[in-house]
């Protein structure tokens, strides 16, 4: 087996276009919005008692940066924790959506967030590991 040269980085799922550094990595602690909502509609729906079918993702890692991505329009989204501002994130070369980056984060607690990107942990794969 040869040795591997380069970087640890993550790939889009669908084209393996590269699309963050290893060493970029936050946290692999966060949830997907759609995640949180699902939850939410859960808790909801037992209250109710309804069914509710809302999320399709689940993990997701915080980097610091992302590369070879489109970021989409901004628009306000109610999170697990709290208003954000954020706008969705795509592979720059089959425009699947990977995750989000945090324009605004309008609780103090949750600045620190601002301008770092979130990518669903299904939506990309690791390379030169």
């Amino acid at each position: 087996m040869g040795e591997v040269v380069g970087p640890r980085l993550y790939s889009c799922c669908n084209c393996r276009n590269h699309v963050a550094l290893h060493d970029d990595v936050i946290s692999k602690a966060f949830q997907s919005w759609l995640d949180a909502l699902k939850i939410k509609s859960l808790h909801l729906a037992s209250e109710k008692k309804e069914e509710t079918k809302i999320g399709r993702h689940g993990r997701a890692f915080l980097f610091s940066h992302a590369m070879n991505v489109n970021v989409g329009p901004k628009e306000d989204r109610n999170l697990i924790t709290g208003l954000h501002t954020v706008a969705d994130v795509y592979c720059c070369d089959c425009h699947e959506v990977l995750g989000w980056k945090y324009e605004r984060a309008y609780e103090e607690t949750q600045k620190y967030k601002e301008g770092k990107f979130i990518l669903e942990k299904s939506r990309i794969v690791k390379e030169n590991w």
